[in-house]
């Protein structure tokens, strides 16, 4: 099926006499006739469902339609984008490892890379993302395990050149795990340009409404791990907690998703409740639909803030002149997504009052939802990062970042009017 088609068919095909619509499989356990039965899920033996922290039917049908509209062999819903991206990582790395990131990524993923993988015993190096290959390849070592970047990123709005990233983490055996939240599948396929894992934060575009926090990890299927052995000792040899079960060798293409949900989930429990999932799904059905009319009208909102004598710089890849015009052409032919960046022309107050003068566009800590939004990203997400590591991560003291919603554009355009003559 293509895209559009996969959001409203996917995931859950009912069969004869069952709902037409995705069921809530609101319960924590299932029943079994035998215990023999049990212990061969348990033992992944057999596929069913036994306990709702490892898997639930809800899940896996909202789970199989974003690996559908991604391209990929498996995937899995997590609580969070934060904890999607923590067991992208974390299913591949341990103590004494090592990743590379670009630096141009949400300031919570940089504090989780920076801080809290830190503390495990896992390093990273962060790289600029417009760095050439021969300055990216110093950062590798010989205990790198993933090369992770944002394909949009988050303020910033810098796109990704997957095909340089994806060369440089095959060429060192190790996979390229891919943020995808901002274009989602609709106007990016990572994996058709290189990429192994893609994550998503759920709670944005893929959700659509602003009701449900979550995230999702999605497996390509297509990276040798067998071929990287020594690397990936988790994936390549014996799992003691499962009876001395190789992934590779038991689940073939689905190793990796199969061990984050039968060991991490299993150990660290970051499942979404199925009313979560079922909730997402009903966004999911609508994403082409959004995201066409997200970016039509953040190209005409850019386009009127690039012409507004008040506005200082605009940062929209989908404008031509912008640096990263090429890239989305490349990447993103359709349109990239709602988000953008733009500096008004005075202070940090200046920046604060705007914002304040605001009606119908409101202030929130969030982005990418069907109402347009704003924040100020220095003193709100990135709040925790020292202007040093603001400058590394893109974010400049001025950097307004604007999410512009499906309203009527003309809408959208006035409150900004009138916001910024107040």
């Amino acid at each position: 099926m293509k895209k559009n088609t996969i959001c409203i068919q996917g995931g859950w095909q009912p069969k004869n006499g069952e709902a037409r619509v995705l069921p809530i499989y609101q319960s924590t356990t299932f029943k079994y006739e035998s215990s023999a039965e049990m212990g061969k899920l348990f033992d992944l033996e057999a596929e069913g469902y036994f306990y709702t922290r490892l898997a639930n039917p809800t899940n896996d049908a909202v789970a199989k339609k974003i690996a559908d509209l991604e391209g990929g062999v498996g995937a899995i819903l997590t609580s969070s984008g934060q904890a999607a991206n923590f067991y992208a990582v974390f299913n591949i790395c341990q103590a004494g490892d090592h990743l590379i990131s670009t630096s141009q990524i949400y300031g919570g993923t940089f504090n989780l890379f920076g801080v809290t993988l830190k503390k495990l015993g896992i390093e990273t190096t962060f790289v600029d993302a417009d760095a050439t290959p021969e300055e990216i390849e110093k950062a590798f070592r010989p205990n790198t395990k993933c090369v992770f970047g944002e394909m949009i990123s988050n303020p910033s709005m810098n796109v990704l050149d997957l095909e340089k990233f994806a060369t440089l983490a095959h060429a060192h055996g190790v996979p390229l795990i891919v943020d995808n939240t901002f274009a989602t599948p609709i106007n990016c396929r990572p994996f058709e340009w290189g990429a192994d894992i893609v994550t998503h934060s759920t709670t944005k575009y893929m959700d659509g409404h602003a009701m449900v926090v979550g995230g999702v990890v999605v497996d390509s299927g297509n990276f040798d791990w067998e071929a990287n052995a020594e690397k990936f000792p988790g994936l390549t040899t014996p799992d003691d907690s499962y009876h001395g079960l190789t992934y590779t060798k038991s689940f073939g293409k689905l190793a990796y998703i199969t061990k984050c949900t039968a060991q991490l989930m299993r150990d660290l429990g970051s499942i979404p409740s199925p009313m979560n999932a079922f909730l997402l799904n009903v966004g999911l059905t609508t994403l082409h639909l959004r995201m066409e009319r997200h970016c039509s009208n953040a190209l005409k909102v850019a386009q009127w803030l690039q012409d507004n004598p008040k506005v200082a710089w605009v940062k929209y890849c989908d404008l031509p002149g912008d640096k990263y015009h090429d890239l989305q052409q490349k990447y993103l032919p359709n349109g990239s997504c709602g988000v953008m960046s733009f500096g008004l022309k005075g202070t940090r107050a200046d920046a604060e009052k705007f914002m304040d003068n605001l009606k119908m566009i409101c202030i929130v800590t969030h982005v990418a939802d069907a109402r347009t939004c704003v924040l100020h990203p220095a003193s709100h997400t990135h709040r925790q990062l020292t202007d040093e590591q603001l400058v590394e991560a893109g974010v400049a003291p001025d950097l307004i970042r604007l999410s512009v919603g499906i309203e009527d554009v003309e809408d959208i355009i006035a409150d900004l009017d009138q916001a910024m003559n107040a």
